[in-house]
């Protein structure tokens, strides 16, 4: 049982399900389903699909996900940089609205699922980690401007196109004296009643006396208010008949059984960008998830999340639906609301599924400005500038990093955006692991501690220099470890004994092995005796394997204030005759 409810964790939590979480479940659902019905119907659209398509995505896979999810708070569905993203990919095969259009969603999905969900089984899940947050702050910073500047065609009700700033700015400028003014105004109205929403409307709730947490969860339902109040404006002032874009008509009806068009030439020139949406899809989602859980000192699983996902995009694609992940506001909301359990996310699917039945008609004179409005305050939320100087007064590589992932998104786009920010991430990985950290250490007065020379007043020997190394030893830094401890040497003339200490060690690659004997051997040379002290159980198993050792000119010590006593003193006050100074003192 134990290992089946590893691959379905409602095993787990269902066990424990009761009236009360129930209860908290439900009322959470119905907060999350208010919130949800205008934020799918603008995603699609944001993503190049009909607006049913938003509702669509919101109903099967949150209940796959909720299956097969290992957080208890996290809401799926479709979000505002998945759908950038879905939008780039597919354009690249087919014209947005397209029956092709919607047929590439569909194979997106299912690759993104696929993807995500051999990931999950061959417990890929560390490889999140190969985003630094820099980077994904920095791509999601740029993807929010580009979705904030995509939608003004749709305040101003203008064609506009591109999928980078040069050319959506371009766009709009060209097309800018077309403006429709009544679209303008229920756009502008929009953005700036949701602004309030966000920063006003709960502190003037509190003044009236409603608690802080009813008040902050009306609030968060704010563009149900700014639908209803522009859609009936439409209908009351006939605005349709003055060029408003409306939604239009919406068909009532559940999700269809979809399957994925099977094209073989589709899905190669698909595999790359479903690829990269994967990876932003899960660092997104596991990030939302992982900050939640830790809130209520719960703990998800990143290979479980995987499959989670998977299965909720693997859902999408026979459902009519396109690529989801984990949303940061609505998980949000989800969790203030009191969600206890992912049946929180099943309700909301039949909230969802109840609204595509029947309130699908109520839609229909639904401005596409007030929808563009509800995308704007969403994505303006994720742009971090503050972030910026952050990470430059922190670390100048992560902002170089950070700075140039948001330049390659605003000026080429999306997918060029996501490749640097890997490409970044890691290249700035290698160069860390390059060059790692060392220094040259003494020892604190009336202390066995070690500390670096030129931060501390320490104790020291010229004939016995001792090197920390504060990194594991691989192939990327072996090079440098030889120059750098070569280059000590020469800097200490009188040097009789050199000690690596280790206790940062926790790996030696064969290379950085081929190193330490190139070492070893050049020190002998030298008339310089190598030790190495603090050493790891794990590292000396693996030394202790090879003939490094049997070679060593020197000895392995427990702790770095047994080396330096002992080396000091011998170095000091060495054993009369020609016998070996080790063998003499039974060292070796």
């Amino acid at each position: 049982m134990r290992s089946l409810s590893r691959y379905l964790p409602i095993l787990d939590w269902g066990r424990s399900y009761n009236s009360a979480v129930l209860t908290n479940d439900l009322v959470a659902a119905g907060i999350v389903t208010i919130m949800l019905i205008p934020q799918s119907l603008a995603y699609a659209m944001l993503a190049g699909l009909p607006p049913e398509i938003g509702l669509y995505a919101s109903i099967l896979p949150i209940i796959a996900y909720a299956l097969f999810g290992t957080s208890r708070t996290l809401a799926v569905g479709p979000v505002a940089v998945i759908s950038l993203m879905t939008l780039t990919a597919a354009s690249s095969v087919a014209v947005p609205g397209s029956a092709e259009f919607i047929a590439a969603a569909l194979v997106l999905a299912l690759l993104s699922g696929a993807m995500l969900m051999l990931m999950g089984v061959l417990k890929l899940g560390f490889l999140a980690n190969l985003l630094s947050h820099p980077v994904v702050s920095g791509f999601i910073t740029a993807s929010g401007i580009i979705i904030a500047t995509s939608q003004l065609k749709s305040i101003l009700g203008v064609s506009a196109s591109g999928e980078a700033m040069p050319e959506l700015v371009s766009s709009l400028v060209a097309n800018i004296g077309e403006t429709n003014l009544p679209t303008l105004a229920i756009g502008v109205l929009s953005v700036a009643f949701l602004f309030w929403v966000r920063k006003g409307l709960k502190p003037l709730l509190m003044r009236f006396g409603i608690p802080p947490r009813a008040a902050d969860l009306t609030a968060k339902a704010g563009p149900i208010a700014a639908v209803a109040a522009s859609t009936l404006a439409v209908v009351a002032f006939g605005l349709e008949d003055a060029g408003v874009k409306v939604v239009g008509a919406i068909p009532q009806s559940l999700p269809p059984f979809t399957v994925p068009l099977f094209d073989a030439a589709l899905w190669q020139q698909l595999a790359v960008p479903a690829l990269l949406l994967s990876i932003i899809g899960f660092v997104e989602s596991v990030s939302v998830a992982q900050t939640l859980a830790a809130k209520k000192r719960q703990r998800i699983d990143p290979d479980q999340e995987l499959i989670g996902l998977g299965a909720a995009n693997v859902a999408a694609s026979f459902t009519g639906g396109y690529p989801v992940t984990g949303g940061f506001a609505r998980s949000v909301v989800n969790f203030d609301a009191g969600a206890e359990t992912p049946a929180a996310g099943a309700f909301t699917a039949v909230g969802i599924a109840v609204a595509a039945l029947f309130l699908t008609p109520l839609l229909h004179s639904l401005p596409i400005a007030t929808l563009a409005a509800t995308i704007i305050v969403a994505v303006l939320s994720l742009v971090e500038f503050k972030t910026l100087r952050t990470v430059w007064h922190y670390s100048r590589a992560d902002f170089a990093a950070m700075a140039a992932t948001i330049l390659v998104t605003l000026l080429l786009g999306v997918e060029p955006g996501v490749m640097a920010g890997v490409g970044l991430s890691l290249a700035l990985f290698l160069w860390r692991s390059s060059r790692p950290h060392a220094a040259i250490v003494g020892r604190v007065p009336e202390t066995g501690h070690f500390r670096n020379v030129l931060r501390h007043k320490v104790i020291t020997d010229p004939r016995v220099v001792t090197i920390r190394i504060d990194e594991s030893l691989t192939y990327l830094n072996a090079r440098w470890l030889e120059e750098f401890v070569l280059e000590e040497v020469a800097d200490h003339p009188q040097v009789e004994h050199l000690v690596l200490m280790c206790s940062a060690v926790n790996a030696i690659d064969a290379s950085a092995l081929e190193s330490l004997e190139a070492i070893n051997h050049r020190l002998s040379d030298a008339g310089v005796r190598l030790h190495l002290s603090e050493v790891k159980g794990p590292v000396m198993d693996a030394l202790e394997r090879s003939h490094f050792l049997a070679e060593l000119t020197g000895r392995v010590f427990l702790s770095q204030d047994e080396a330096f006593s002992t080396l000091v003193k011998m170095a000091h006050d060495p054993p009369q005759g020609s016998q070996d100074p080790y063998l003499a003192r039974g060292l070796i």
